[in-house]
């Protein structure tokens, strides 16, 4: 498989650069990087050598794309120009791997357009993805916890730290616990929905997803932070691991209690069912109906912080 990564750069923190890494690990060859200039893209491409990858730097999607012939373009640039470049790929018959989230911008209307795209994709047997690795740990997470019980009241709780500070974290950190929500409890709705701000960079969101006949308690910590390793836990039901990492091997640690266990990045695991179901001609884990319910919950709970907004400014 030939890979053309669109925001290869480390940028503001973006992973296009480890999601080639991965691709590369696990057998494709990743011949071009896309950026929005020429010292920006020649950048991303230096970046990549160090895994072993030789990749050209271009600036022009469809030049890029006519001279190289990939077979899979990653999105990893800025979440405004992911939904043109979802549907420049379908129009050139590219799978897709996107990183979350997966299409965003003001005033969009989300579902019809998440259908838009997988309708087009379904014509053309093409496979997309949207990158959120978290639910892969999930088998780990239960290794070093044990076992998720889920009841008739649950409670969710995940503390991350994004680059960005103010309303934008919400989309740039929201799809991961709501991934994890999905994948282990299914579809579900927002209750409830309350946000404690104090307009730097800490925000505490809570709601109640509603699943099936029961119901999960859930609190979303987000605390800006420049500086990597950023801070992230997660658990169910009060069960909290905390991630820590080795930064000179980059190896990735759970840490429950007195419990320390190295796990597979999800990230890789990510790029590793993708590849699969691109091969397969299958459905990938974070697939149509998770992208779906992933972004329209992620709409429902960004207009809910923008309309406390516009009551907090209205009062002042």
């Amino acid at each position: 498989m030939k890979i053309s990564i669109i925001g290869a750069g480390r940028t503001r923190n973006g992973i296009g650069e480890y999601i080639g890494k991965y691709f590369h690990q696990q057998g494709a060859q990743v011949t071009s990087v896309l950026g929005t200039a020429e010292e920006t893209s020649l950048q991303a491409s230096s970046a990549l050598r160090k895994y072993g990858i030789e990749a050209h730097s271009y600036t022009d999607f469809d030049a890029m794309v006519s001279a190289e012939k990939p077979d899979i373009v990653v999105i990893a640039s800025p979440a405004s120009t992911h939904y043109d470049y979802l549907l420049k790929c379908l129009n050139w018959g590219l799978h897709v791997f996107c990183e979350k989230p997966f299409i965003w911008g003001d005033r969009m209307d989300i579902r019809t357009r998440i259908e838009d795209i997988y309708r087009k994709a379904r014509e053309k047997r093409l496979t997309i993805a949207m990158n959120s690795q978290w639910p892969f740990s999930i088998d780990d997470y239960e290794q070093i916890c044990g076992k998720i019980r889920i009841e008739e009241k649950n409670n969710f709780f995940v503390r991350m730290s994004p680059f960005s500070a103010g309303r934008v974290m919400i989309p740039d950190s929201v799809p991961h616990p709501l991934s994890i929500l999905y994948c282990r409890l299914g579809v579900g709705e927002i209750q409830k929905l309350n946000f404690e701000f104090d307009g730097e960079g800490k925000m505490n969101i809570r709601f109640v997803y509603l699943f099936e006949t029961r119901a999960c308690d859930v609190l979303i910590k987000l605390v800006h932070q420049k500086t990597p390793p950023r801070d992230f836990s997660f658990g169910f039901n009060e069960k909290i691991v905390s991630r820590s990492l080795d930064l000179n091997h980059y190896e990735i640690y759970f840490n429950y209690g007195n419990k320390k266990m190295k796990i597979t990045d999800p990230l890789e695991l990510s790029v590793k069912n993708f590849m699969e179901a691109v091969e397969k001609k299958a459905e990938p884990f974070i697939g149509y109906p998770h992208v779906l319910q992933n972004m329209v919950l992620l709409k429902e709970i960004d207009d809910g912080f923008g309309a406390l907004e516009k009551r907090t400014l209205w009062k002042s």
